[in-house]
């Protein structure tokens, strides 16, 4: 064999295994699948709507209220989190920085709470 073809053989069979693997898994699934859902599966389920219906039927706002107050929660902890490690490195500006965004969420919180957004009649 030639020295380059030695060199990049191995590189060669783990394309060529992983092109195995993943079509192997895009194609057993379907070969394998149970095609008679029960009534179970073809009922409404989270959201209360059938899941087989017009995708331009109306419904409440409040879904898209609980979708950005969800949003708004995960960025808080997405920035708690590193900031709580660097914690003794970011020093009294960190720190306050942090809790004057802490207060603008807490300000918009109890804002939303007070509007009624939280609440499901």
């Amino acid at each position: 064999m030639p020295p380059l073809f030695e060199q990049y053989l191995p590189l060669i069979i783990f394309g060529a295994l992983s092109v195995v693997i993943a079509s192997a898994l895009l194609v057993v699934p379907f070969l394998v699948a149970f095609k008679a859902p029960d009534p179970e599966k073809l009922s409404a389920y989270e959201c209360g709507f059938n899941p087989f219906n017009d995708a331009r039927m109306k419904f409440d706002v409040r879904f898209y209220l609980v979708s950005l107050l969800f949003i708004v929660f995960d960025l808080e902890v997405a920035f708690l989190f590193p900031w709580a490690i660097a914690f003794k490195e970011v020093g009294a500006f960190g720190f306050w920085s942090m809790m004057v965004f802490l207060g603008v969420l807490t300000v918009g919180f109890v804002y939303e709470w007070r509007k009624g957004a939280l609440e499901w009649d």
